[in-house]
């Protein structure tokens, strides 16, 4: 009785898109009402970057840069959707303001698949040069 319940990896993954997209819907409207939620917006782009929406996703990161320009998290997230669609002088350029905003988790920048497209970028890696001396302020955590 037991296997007759079981759901297929093929159908968990579907359920889970599914999930997916029912967030992005209920994340957009709430946008809709409240533009200005920052909490909101964080979550939505997360769910179109999950969901493979990198545009909307990228989208979603000006608005929040418009809306918290001092954040650097907020400055990082921009640069993973730059790098994830390609924008890899923007990238770099964003991760430099988020750096000097204070993005310190040298260990999250160099191991996030977000930035996977940036890995071997000569304008990247001279930016991880920088920030791995010893002197940059900045710790491997």
């Amino acid at each position: 009785m037991m296997d007759a319940l079981r759901i297929p990896p093929d159908c968990s993954a579907k359920f889970d898109r599914i999930g997916e997209e029912f967030l992005a819907a209920i994340y957009s409207a709430a946008t809709d009402r409240q533009p200005h939620n920052v909490e909101v917006l964080a979550e939505l782009g997360h769910v179109y970057t999950r969901l493979g929406r990198y545009q909307d996703g990228l989208e979603v990161d000006h608005k929040l840069v418009r809306f918290a320009p001092e954040d650097p998290t907020i400055r990082y997230n921009l640069a993973c959707s730059q790098a994830l669609l390609g924008l890899h002088d923007e990238a770099c350029s964003t991760l430099e303001t988020a750096l000097e905003l204070g993005y310190d988790d040298l260990h999250f920048l160099t191991e996030d698949e977000d930035l996977r497209s940036l890995r071997g970028y000569p304008r990247f890696e001279e930016l991880l040069r920088k920030i791995k001396a010893p002197d940059s302020g900045i710790q491997d955590s």
